[in-house]
């Protein structure tokens, strides 16, 4: 887990912090980068809310398929969060704040994916 939140920091331009976050009990169980401005373990549990709150409203809605991910633009950041698809990471989800002025949108969802094909958990 560590090797692959280093590699997302290191590999995605504009990587602000990430975090491996379990989204049943909101809790990172990782995180990398952030800093002051940024608590990332705040922003983890926050965040969980949204997974939980999608996955309500598709099954709501009758919708089929996986979420990929879900984009939150901010005015100067992109927040990732990408539900991991292995079987070891069912209630996982990647959690990436990007510098929008320093990043590649689609380089970053492409990195993160990658990036997750590698995590073991």
């Amino acid at each position: 887990m560590e090797i692959c939140l280093k590699e997302i920091m290191t590999s995605i331009e504009g990587a602000l912090g990430t975090a491996l976050v379990d989204y049943t009990s909101g809790m990172a169980l990782g995180t990398l980068g952030g800093g002051k401005d940024l608590d990332l373990n705040v922003a983890a549990a926050g965040n969980t809310d949204v997974i939980r709150a999608k996955t309500r409203t598709m099954e709501h809605l009758g919708l089929k398929g996986e979420i990929e991910d879900i984009l939150i633009t901010l005015a100067g950041q992109y927040h990732i969060l990408r539900p991991l698809k292995s079987r070891s990471g069912n209630g996982l989800f990647l959690y990436l704040v990007l510098d929008a002025r320093k990043s590649n949108l689609a380089m970053a969802r492409h990195q993160l994916k990658s990036v997750e094909g590698q995590l073991d958990v």
